[in-house]
């Protein structure tokens, strides 16, 4: 990747060396392969800011997408699903900034595109402090926090250890009732290391996009699993989710009935990873919710059907 030019970012962020079609330089190359618009135009706005964390000595260089001003109405930070990144929200992204909203993508600490050379702690424990720094550091007002997947998971554990920093949820087919990592935990590293390399082969990333969506070709799935594991070229991917995977993972279904902010459930119809009675049983436990079930939509409805998923955060937090 031939470099270009050196731009400076604001909020403290590093100087960022850009690519002759425009990405930063940090990314992996086989970002040049995406074909997808949306992803290839999401990726050039992802940026690294340094968040200091009481478990590193130096600050964590940390990946998100930032919006182009902030606003007066409530911010909403998207996170992502488990192993995954900001490029989730390639479409969905676009569309919030359009509804006038202030909105960040934000990588959750181990996985996405955040420098982690030396190599922090990757429990649900840093998860939680980073993703509290970096709001405390560059947001620092109550937000909306919308946690698809495994992200839900993440939302509901901060969202427990830090209410006064979350004035909604979103929760999106939410992973939300598995007990953590299960016997990953308790395995040997070497053993642990081999399960966590074969996350990142295309046949699995290809085999998952069959099971998440509901329809798409076979050229689009390719290009998604393209999209879907582009963090997991970067060196420090396996050892920090290794690290994730034997501290034990998220066990938040003890902490649903902490939370009290108003909640919008959103649920793919046809989800066949986690099925949409999952999302009657959570809505039935946060009384203070709302729910949506979106027809014909698999398990990544902000992939697959962006303008529900819009138009249903824009209504809820208007």
């Amino acid at each position: 990747m031939r470099v270009l030019a050196i731009a400076t970012t604001s909020c403290g962020a590093s100087r960022v060396r850009v690519s002759e079609n425009g990405f930063p330089s940090f990314l992996p190359r086989e970002v040049e392969k995406i074909r997808d618009p949306s992803a290839r135009e999401l990726a050039k706005r992802i940026e690294r800011i340094p968040v200091k964390v009481g478990f590193s000595e130096t600050s964590i260089m940390s990946s998100c997408v930032k919006p182009m001003q902030k606003k007066g109405l409530e911010p909403i930070v998207l996170l992502h699903g488990f192993d995954s990144s900001c490029l989730e929200w390639r479409y969905t992204y676009p569309l919030l900034e359009n509804a006038g909203l202030e909105t960040w993508a934000v990588d959750v600490l181990g996985w996405g595109f955040s420098d982690l050379e030396p190599l922090p702690a990757c429990s649900v424990g840093a998860k939680r402090e980073h993703l509290y720094q970096l709001w405390r550091s560059y947001i620092d007002r109550p937000m909306v926090l919308v946690g698809p997947s495994l992200g839900a998971a993440v939302a509901i554990d901060f969202a427990a250890n830090y209410p006064e920093a979350v004035t909604k949820l979103v929760l999106i087919d939410a992973s939300i009732y598995a007990k953590g990592t299960g016997n990953m935990s308790t395995l040997p590293r070497v053993v642990a290391y081999t399960g966590v390399s074969l996350l990142k082969s295309i046949p699995l990333r290809l085999y998952a996009n069959f099971l998440a969506f509901n329809k798409g070709s076979l050229k689009t799935f390719f290009d998604w699993t393209n999209v879907g594991r582009l963090h997991c070229l970067l060196p420090w991917w396996e050892d920090a989710t290794v690290d994730f995977m034997i501290t034990g993972g998220y066990n938040v279904a003890s902490q649903i009935k902490q939370i009290k902010q108003k909640t919008l459930i959103l649920w793919g119809e046809d989800d066949k990873i986690i099925s949409s009675t999952t999302a009657k049983r959570l809505h039935d436990e946060l009384p203070n919710s709302i729910l949506h079930i979106i027809p014909e939509c698999g398990h990544i409805p902000h992939v697959e059907n962006p303008k529900f998923v819009v138009e249903s955060i824009v209504q809820f937090v208007t």
